[in-house]
Protein backbone atom coordinates (compact mmCIF):
# COMPACT_ATOMS: atom_id res chain seq x y z
CA UNK A 1 0.00 0.00 0.00
CA UNK A 2 0.89 3.86 -1.00
CA UNK A 3 1.65 6.31 1.11
CA UNK A 4 -1.28 8.16 -0.82
CA UNK A 5 -3.25 5.21 -0.58
CA UNK A 6 -2.97 4.76 3.22
CA UNK A 7 -4.25 9.01 3.73
CA UNK A 8 -6.86 8.05 1.69
CA UNK A 9 -8.18 4.88 2.50
CA UNK A 10 -11.61 5.37 0.87
CA UNK A 11 -10.12 7.19 -2.51
CA UNK A 12 -9.82 11.12 -2.70
CA UNK A 13 -13.32 13.28 -2.25
CA UNK A 14 -14.97 12.86 -5.31
CA UNK A 15 -18.42 14.12 -6.02
CA UNK A 16 -20.50 12.48 -8.46
CA UNK A 17 -21.09 14.53 -11.88
CA UNK A 18 -24.87 15.15 -11.26
CA UNK A 19 -25.57 15.14 -7.96
CA UNK A 20 -29.60 13.67 -7.26
CA UNK A 21 -32.04 13.12 -4.24
CA UNK A 22 -30.58 9.83 -4.14
CA UNK A 23 -26.97 10.96 -3.07
CA UNK A 24 -28.78 13.46 -1.15
CA UNK A 25 -30.82 9.72 0.73
CA UNK A 26 -27.61 8.09 0.80
CA UNK A 27 -25.07 11.17 2.34
CA UNK A 28 -27.81 12.30 4.79
CA UNK A 29 -28.55 8.95 6.34
CA UNK A 30 -24.61 9.05 6.77
CA UNK A 31 -24.89 11.89 8.86
CA UNK A 32 -27.58 9.98 10.87
CA UNK A 33 -25.77 7.01 11.19
CA UNK A 34 -21.84 8.18 11.81
CA UNK A 35 -21.47 9.04 15.50
CA UNK A 36 -23.07 5.15 15.79
CA UNK A 37 -20.52 3.90 13.87
CA UNK A 38 -17.99 6.03 15.28
CA UNK A 39 -18.76 5.09 18.71
CA UNK A 40 -19.02 1.37 17.83
CA UNK A 41 -15.34 1.77 16.69
CA UNK A 42 -13.57 2.89 19.24
CA UNK A 43 -15.72 2.49 22.55
CA UNK A 44 -13.78 -0.66 23.89
CA UNK A 45 -10.29 1.21 23.01
CA UNK A 46 -7.72 1.09 25.43
CA UNK A 47 -4.96 4.12 25.71
CA UNK A 48 -2.17 2.12 23.69
CA UNK A 49 -4.51 1.44 21.42
CA UNK A 50 -5.89 5.31 20.59
CA UNK A 51 -2.51 5.91 19.94
CA UNK A 52 -2.36 4.37 16.96
CA UNK A 53 -1.79 6.10 13.95
CA UNK A 54 -3.09 5.59 10.30
CA UNK A 55 -0.14 6.33 8.16
CA UNK A 56 3.15 7.52 9.12
CA UNK A 57 3.27 10.78 10.58
CA UNK A 58 -0.71 10.92 10.71
CA UNK A 59 -3.03 11.66 13.65
CA UNK A 60 -3.96 9.03 15.43
CA UNK A 61 -7.36 7.51 16.45
CA UNK A 62 -7.89 9.91 19.26
CA UNK A 63 -7.10 12.67 17.34
CA UNK A 64 -9.04 11.48 14.35
CA UNK A 65 -12.26 11.04 16.83
CA UNK A 66 -11.87 15.03 18.16
CA UNK A 67 -10.95 16.34 14.68
CA UNK A 68 -14.27 15.06 13.35
CA UNK A 69 -16.32 17.05 16.55
CA UNK A 70 -14.13 20.09 15.97
CA UNK A 71 -14.84 19.96 11.97
CA UNK A 72 -18.75 18.90 12.26
CA UNK A 73 -19.73 21.55 14.53
CA UNK A 74 -17.82 23.84 12.17
CA UNK A 75 -20.48 21.72 9.27
CA UNK A 76 -23.54 22.40 11.22
CA UNK A 77 -22.59 26.54 11.69
CA UNK A 78 -21.97 26.28 8.05
CA UNK A 79 -24.74 25.19 6.73
CA UNK A 80 -27.60 27.01 8.88
CA UNK A 81 -25.36 30.64 7.99
CA UNK A 82 -26.11 28.73 4.25
CA UNK A 83 -29.28 28.80 5.17
CA UNK A 84 -29.93 31.80 6.72
CA UNK A 85 -27.98 34.40 4.84
CA UNK A 86 -27.13 35.21 1.44
CA UNK A 87 -23.50 33.61 0.28
CA UNK A 88 -22.16 33.75 3.48
CA UNK A 89 -18.14 33.65 4.19
CA UNK A 90 -17.37 31.38 6.55
CA UNK A 91 -14.46 31.09 8.89
CA UNK A 92 -12.05 28.57 8.08
CA UNK A 93 -9.95 27.00 10.71
CA UNK A 94 -6.25 25.23 10.91
CA UNK A 95 -7.50 22.12 12.21
CA UNK A 96 -3.91 20.73 11.96
CA UNK A 97 -3.27 23.16 14.78
CA UNK A 98 -6.39 22.28 16.47
CA UNK A 99 -5.53 18.48 16.64
CA UNK A 100 -2.46 19.30 19.05
CA UNK A 101 -4.21 21.06 20.98
CA UNK A 102 -4.83 19.39 25.31
CA UNK A 103 -8.18 18.89 24.43
CA UNK A 104 -7.31 17.21 20.65
CA UNK A 105 -4.87 14.49 22.58
CA UNK A 106 -6.55 13.56 25.68
CA UNK A 107 -7.73 9.95 25.85
CA UNK A 108 -11.16 10.50 26.91
CA UNK A 109 -13.19 10.53 23.66
CA UNK A 110 -16.51 11.11 25.63
CA UNK A 111 -16.66 14.50 25.36
CA UNK A 112 -16.16 14.46 21.51
CA UNK A 113 -18.66 11.37 20.92
CA UNK A 114 -21.07 13.52 23.16
CA UNK A 115 -20.83 16.18 20.97
CA UNK A 116 -21.26 14.33 17.89
CA UNK A 117 -24.20 12.43 18.68
CA UNK A 118 -25.71 16.07 19.25
CA UNK A 119 -24.35 17.59 16.50
CA UNK A 120 -25.52 14.90 14.14
CA UNK A 121 -29.06 14.64 15.09
CA UNK A 122 -29.52 17.82 15.06
CA UNK A 123 -27.44 18.25 11.22
CA UNK A 124 -29.71 15.00 10.35
CA UNK A 125 -33.01 16.90 11.37
CA UNK A 126 -31.88 19.63 9.64
CA UNK A 127 -30.94 18.66 6.46
CA UNK A 128 -33.84 15.97 6.28
CA UNK A 129 -35.57 18.84 5.94
CA UNK A 130 -34.47 20.29 2.88
CA UNK A 131 -35.55 20.90 -0.26
CA UNK A 132 -33.77 20.80 -4.02
CA UNK A 133 -33.99 24.26 -3.72
CA UNK A 134 -32.12 24.36 0.31
CA UNK A 135 -29.63 22.02 -1.40
CA UNK A 136 -28.53 24.77 -3.69
CA UNK A 137 -28.02 27.63 -1.41
CA UNK A 138 -24.52 28.09 -0.98
CA UNK A 139 -21.61 29.47 1.25
CA UNK A 140 -18.25 31.20 0.50
CA UNK A 141 -15.05 29.20 1.53
CA UNK A 142 -12.56 31.85 1.27
CA UNK A 143 -9.66 29.10 1.13
CA UNK A 144 -11.54 27.63 -1.92
CA UNK A 145 -12.42 31.30 -3.30
CA UNK A 146 -15.74 29.50 -4.23
CA UNK A 147 -19.42 29.46 -3.43
CA UNK A 148 -20.13 25.47 -1.90
CA UNK A 149 -23.41 24.67 -2.62
CA UNK A 150 -24.90 22.52 0.33
CA UNK A 151 -25.59 20.02 -1.73
CA UNK A 152 -21.79 19.63 -2.65
CA UNK A 153 -21.26 20.14 0.97
CA UNK A 154 -23.47 17.47 2.23
CA UNK A 155 -21.39 15.29 0.07
CA UNK A 156 -18.05 16.24 0.93
CA UNK A 157 -19.06 15.79 4.82
CA UNK A 158 -20.29 12.28 3.41
CA UNK A 159 -16.98 11.30 2.44
CA UNK A 160 -15.30 13.05 5.35
CA UNK A 161 -17.50 10.86 7.72
CA UNK A 162 -16.30 7.85 5.74
CA UNK A 163 -12.82 9.18 5.58
CA UNK A 164 -11.80 8.93 8.84
CA UNK A 165 -13.84 5.78 9.68
CA UNK A 166 -11.57 4.46 7.02
CA UNK A 167 -8.79 5.92 8.81
CA UNK A 168 -9.72 4.51 12.51
CA UNK A 169 -10.25 0.52 10.78
CA UNK A 170 -6.83 1.27 9.36
CA UNK A 171 -5.00 2.35 12.56
CA UNK A 172 -6.09 -0.40 14.08
CA UNK A 173 -5.25 -3.04 11.06
CA UNK A 174 -1.28 -1.79 11.63
CA UNK A 175 -1.16 -1.06 15.15
CA UNK A 176 1.38 1.29 14.48
CA UNK A 177 3.56 -1.29 12.41
CA UNK A 178 3.97 -0.24 8.84
CA UNK A 179 7.73 -1.79 8.24
CA UNK A 180 5.94 -3.72 5.14
CA UNK A 181 5.51 -0.48 3.16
Amino acid sequence: MTLDELRYPIGKDQLPEKINMMNYAEWIATIRDFPWLLKELVDDLNSAELSYIYRPEGWNIKQVVHHCADSHMNALTRFKLALTEENPVIKPYKEALWAEFADATDNDLTPSIKMLEGIHARWFTCVSKLTPRDFERPYFHPDQQALVPLGEALGHYDWHCRHHLGHIKQALAYKNDFSNL
